[in-house]
Formats: C-alpha cells, sequence, structure tokens
C-alpha cells in the first residue's frame, strides 16, 4: 500500500507520448522524464487542424529532456499510419529494450456544425483520434504483453460525454477512444496492463482562442501532467475516465438506471413507463456487458418466475 510519502518513479520504465511536441503531449514527456522515464516523443509536427509536418517540434522536446540528464529520442510517425507506428514501436523497442507506458495525446479539431461539416473533415479528425490511439495501442499491446506490465492513458474528451457544438467529428473520435478503453481494460487486465482515460482541460495552443484569459493562469498543463502521471504509475487504476483541468480532478462514468420490467411491452406502455426508464436515482455503473447484462437478466427472471443462477 502507498502512502503520500512514496514519490511515483518511472525509473528503469520506458515510455512512448504521442502528440508530445508541445502542450500538454509535452508536459507529459518532461514530466517522465524528470521521474526516470526514457521517453519516445511523437509528434507529426502539424498544426492544431492537421495541416503541415515538421519533425522540428519532437526533436526539440527530446533535445530538452537530453539536455537535462534524461534519455529521449524522436518521432514524426503519423498516427493514423499503421506502418509508422509500428515502426515507432519498434525504434523504442529497440532503443529502449522494452515499452511500460503508451500515452496518446495526438489530437487534432477541425470545429463546424454538422450540416456544414464536410465528410473528409469528419473522417480526419475521428481517425487521428480513434484510429490513432488503435494503432499506438495494438503496436504495443504484445510488448506489453509478453512484460506482463503496461500502462495505457489515452485522451477523451468533454465534449465526447457531453457533446459541444461544433465538435461531431473531434467527439465522435473521442468517444471511440472509450470504446476501445472499455474493451482494452478487460483484455489487458490479466496480463497487468490497465487502461485509463484522461478528459483535459489546459491551456495549449489548441484550446488558446477558446479558453477566457482569467482562467489561462489557472489552467495549466502541468496540473493535468500530474494525473497522467498518476495513471501512468503502477498504482494506476484500470478502466477509469477522469475530467481534469486547473487542478480539479473528478471520475466520470457511464451508468444505468434501475428501469423498468414491463409486461407484455408496447411503445405506450414505454411511453407511460418513462419516468421510471429514465430515474437515475439508483443508478448503477458496471465494470463491463456481464455484469450489466447479467444484473438485467436476474430481475427479469425473478418478476417471471424463472430460476436462473447467472
Amino acid at each position: 500500500m502507498t502512502t503520500s510519502q512514496d514519490t511515483i518513479s518511472f525509473e528503469g520504465q520506458a515510455a512512448i507520448v504521442t502528440g508530445g511536441g508541445n502542450g500538454l503531449g509535452r508536459a507529459y514527456c518532461l514530466e517522465l522524464a524528470a521521474r526516470g522515464a526514457k521517453v519516445l516523443v511523437n509528434d507529426l509536427g502539424s498544426s492544431i487542424s492537421g495541416d503541415g509536418s515538421s519533425t522540428q517540434h519532437a526533436e526539440t522536446v527530446a533535445e530538452e529532456i537530453r539536455s537535462k540528464g534524461g534519455e529521449a529520442i524522436a518521432a514524426a510517425a503519423d498516427v493514423t499510419d499503421k506502418e509508422a507506428v509500428a515502426a515507432m514501436a519498434q525504434q523504442a523497442k529497440d532503443a529502449f529494450g522494452r515499452i511500460d507506458i503508451l500515452i496518446a495525446s495526438a489530437g487534432i479539431i477541425r470545429d463546424k456544425s454538422f450540416g456544414k461539416m464536410p465528410l473528409d473533415q469528419f473522417d480526419m479528425v475521428a481517425d487521428v483520434d480513434t484510429k490513432g490511439a488503435a494503432y499506438c495501442s495494438h503496436a504495443v499491446w504484445p510488448i506489453m504483453k509478453d512484460q506482463g506490465y503496461g500502462r495505457i492513458v489515452y485522451t477523451t474528451s468533454g465534449s465526447a460525454v457531453f457533446g459541444n457544438f461544433g465538435q461531431a467529428n473531434y467527439a465522435a473520435g473521442k468517444l471511440g477512444v472509450l470504446g476501445l478503453l472499455q474493451v482494452l481494460k478487460i483484455e489487458g487486465a490479466r496480463s497487468n496492463i490497465h487502461v485509463n482515460a484522461i478528459a483535459p482541460a489546459a491551456h495549449t495552443r489548441m484550446s488558446d482562442a477558446y479558453l477566457m484569459d482569467k482562467l489561462k493562469p489557472l489552467y495549466g498543463p502541468e496540473k493535468v501532467a500530474a494525473l497522467a502521471m498518476y495513471l501512468a504509475s503502477a498504482d494506476a487504476p484500470n478502466g477509469d475516465i477522469i475530467s481534469a483541468g486547473g487542478g480539479f480532478y473528478g471520475l466520470v462514468q457511464f451508468m444505468e438506471a434501475e428501469g423498468a420490467i414491463l409486461d407484455d411491452p408496447t411503445p405506450e406502455k414505454i411511453r407511460d413507463s418513462w419516468g421510471a426508464v429514465s430515474d437515475m436515482s439508483a443508478a448503477q455503473y458496471h465494470f463491463d456487458l456481464a455484469s450489466e447484462q447479467n444484473s438485467i437478466v436476474r430481475r427479469v427472471c425473478a418478476k417471471a418466475g424463472v430460476d436462473i443462477d447467472v
């Protein structure tokens, strides 16, 4: 059991951080290195809308780490390119001998109301956010399984969980990450691979135009980085989604109402029972689909007088 005096250390561990050349990703890289990790800094070097590419951002952060006595290498892999991502993972494995941590922070935004959004603009943003996280996870997964240890931290968004005007592409991509998390938390558990996600709010180049000036000093990336370090550590939970920003940290969960079980259901009966169907006062969290379905099966069978053991 850890105590408040125990310092989280990543000595002997290696990490990959995508989107590591700016903002939150840069903060993650620097803090990982300060705590002893060897870091592969990945950044395509594009704008916040995904335009252009350059190795400069990743190289600059890697050099900053090395100048402070840390060990870091840079990669400009496009996270939507499966072969480039696989090569990046191999680069980290060859350089460091292992991969303990993946923080998937790469993301782009191209905001526009849904009716006016070209579908290629939808695809581009959603691909970076969901496929990028999946490709990177797939590349490090066998390495982590062979080690019997791994920590993966995804970046989701309040836009995905709660909605935000003009961000259908971004919200869909960031919600896709949570679907990935819900499965990998189960599949990785036996290999001591924990998967969690952060819905961050911080002053970065992506948020600069949206965040009120008075809030910018309060929303430093380092406050989200503190959470990322915990979720990347040996003490991390598994399967959690945390909203973080300005020093606030709060668990976010998908909950299911106690609901109603109806005999001979009709649309009219569902309509008339909507109060019970939508009453969240006794809502429950389920870790996985089996837990959720077993809970329902037990209640359905009890109401029907059917004896079942699930």
